[in-house]
């Protein structure tokens, strides 16, 4: 484990020192970092100034969202919020910090899209590292903004299908390597003037917002994740049927869900990046339209099959449609965003039994069903209700296949890529550093053990809950078990066994071995 802490010390070094290397190297030829020679007293400068601080707008409103990330917690224990929590505050800070030193660069470097960022082919960039050199511009800098927010987002999809059980070491280097690499490679493909995005079927690869890029990538880390983890405690019966684990508050699910979809407009609509793209207009009420019918195809499903509205999966719902509209939401008319919406629903749900039910894969807030297959039918979407409106992207409703072809491979490289990049990292640190706390940190939770205090700490002495219309001195309880427990202790009969119930040892049972007398 020293060994370990020294190498990833040692690494840091090296990456700060390359870091300060490149800066000094790359102050004397900088492009133009304050903005003196991109803005002008004129119509076509503010033009440009409105179209930047829309970009920023977007990127601000798509930080929001990781406090909507958060809230989903209350899908969880009360026990395992906080290590929740960590994991999503550790992918918008640290994760961040990994996509400027080099994510960024391997994204988008070729493309062209902004200043310094001219070096790279159709599977790689080599341009752009540490936003230094050429691309210490303040266009360069607005635009990793904006796609360094998209970067912890994808990597924040997984904190809830393997919550509750994942140790927090694999997690970092999960997320380190997301933010690195295996976001940004795809990424590129699709975005920064890769191969998939300049592929000559159709007009290319589409994903407008990050269906594939986002979500579909995200969404199978997630189910490989949670499938190397392998389930909670209790989740399954011996005879493998689920059993419904209730989150600690489901208030903060709603609040999540809709801080999340307020922040889906500058992740969609933001991704314009033009305020004089008055398509952000339709984009902006696609995105709405869809998450509306994804919701409300939730609650009459679940009134019709359980005689209730189940609200976790009206959320989810909405979350969906969410997700299945972020690559079409460009390219289709309202019409179009409506079926997309309700048909995200409804998969939501047949990929949340599917999950859960058929591969016995425990997914605590339903990340694979909501994202993974979400991500891919918005990409199909894409092919079937692409009306040709805006950027001269057409579907199967105007007659043309072509599309269609394009997106299904696309998606298709999104799926290879995500499943062989988590075997990869889940498994071979499953059979090193190992990924599952232990049965005791499982049984307390998380939050004490990892991370040293409950997320809802309580002071005992000023509870007494009432029994009837007698309170209870929980204190003078706990030295009674404990006096009762000493005594059995000294019964050379009895045999000490682990509890899960109570999370701690116990002497109670009778040896098997012991004659009777």
């Amino acid at each position: 484990m020293k060994c370990i802490s020294n190498k990833i010390i040692g690494m840091w070094l090296l990456l700060i020192t390359l870091g300060i290397f490149t800066l000094n190297s790359g102050v004397a030829q900088a492009g133009d970092p304050n903005g003196a020679e991109t803005y002008s007293d004129s119509i076509g400068g503010l033009k440009y100034a409105v179209n930047f601080t829309w970009t920023l707008l977007g990127a601000f409103l798509v930080f929001s969202m990781q406090a909507g990330f958060t809230f989903l917690g209350g899908f969880l224990r009360q026990k395992n919020m906080l290590g929740y929590m960590a994991h999503c505050f550790i992918d918008s800070t640290l994760g961040a910090v990994i996509f400027y030193l080099f994510g960024f660069a391997l994204m988008f470097g070729g493309s062209k899209l902004v200043p310094g960022l001219d070096y790279g082919n159709s599977f790689i960039g080599w341009d752009g590292f540490f936003l230094s050199g050429r691309s210490y511009d303040v266009q360069t800098i607005m635009f990793w903004l904006f796609q360094m927010v998209f970067a912890t987002k994808t990597v924040s999809i997984i904190a809830g299908a393997v919550a509750e059980r994942m140790k927090f070491v694999p997690y970092l280097i999960y997320s380190c390597l997301m933010c690195g690499l295996i976001y940004p490679i795809y990424g590129h493909w699709v975005w920064g003037g890769g191969w998939l995005g300049s592929l000559p079927i159709g007009a290319g690869v589409k994903d407008f917002a990050g269906c594939a890029t986002v979500h579909t990538v995200g969404g199978i880390m997630a189910l490989i994740g949670a499938w190397a983890l392998g389930p909670r405690k209790g989740k399954y019966n011996p005879d493998g049927s689920p059993n419904a684990i209730p989150g600690h508050n489901l208030v903060y699910v709603v609040i999540g869900t809709l801080i999340l979809a307020f922040g889906w407009f500058g992740f969609n609509a933001g991704s314009t990046l033009a305020a004089t793209d008055l398509r952000m207009s339709v984009i902006a009420s696609n995105t709405f339209i869809a998450a509306a019918t994804g919701a409300s195809i939730m609650i009459f499903f679940t009134w019709a099959k359980m005689g209730v509205v189940d609200l976790p999966f009206v959320c989810n719902g909405a979350l969906a449609g969410l997700v299945a509209i972020t690559a079409p939401c460009a390219y289709v008319a309202p019409w179009a965003a409506a079926v997309i919406g309700l048909l995200a629903g409804l998969a939501m749900r047949c990929a949340f039994w599917f999950v859960e039910a058929k591969m016995k894969i425990d997914d605590p807030l339903g990340a694979v069903a909501v994202h993974a297959a979400n991500g891919i039918w918005g990409m199909i979407a894409v092919g079937i209700f692409a009306d040709g409106t805006y950027g001269g992207v057409s579907g199967l409703i105007t007659g043309s296949g072509s599309q269609l072809l394009a997106q299904f491979i696309g998606t298709l490289v999104a799926i290879g890529w995500s499943l062989a990049w988590g075997c990869a990292v889940f498994f071979s640190l499953k059979y090193t550093i190992g990924i599952r706390v232990s049965d005791l940190v499982e049984s307390d939770g998380v939050d004490t053990h990892i991370h040293g205090s409950p997320c809802y700490p309580v002071e005992p002495e000023f509870i007494a809950p009432m029994v009837g219309e007698e309170e209870v001195d929980i204190q003078q309880e706990k030295r009674q078990a404990s006096l009762l427990e000493e005594a059995l202790s000294r019964d050379a009969d009895r045999e000490k066994i682990y509890s899960d119930k109570l999370g701690r040892w116990v002497y109670a049972r009778l040896k098997t071995d012991t004659k009777r007398r």
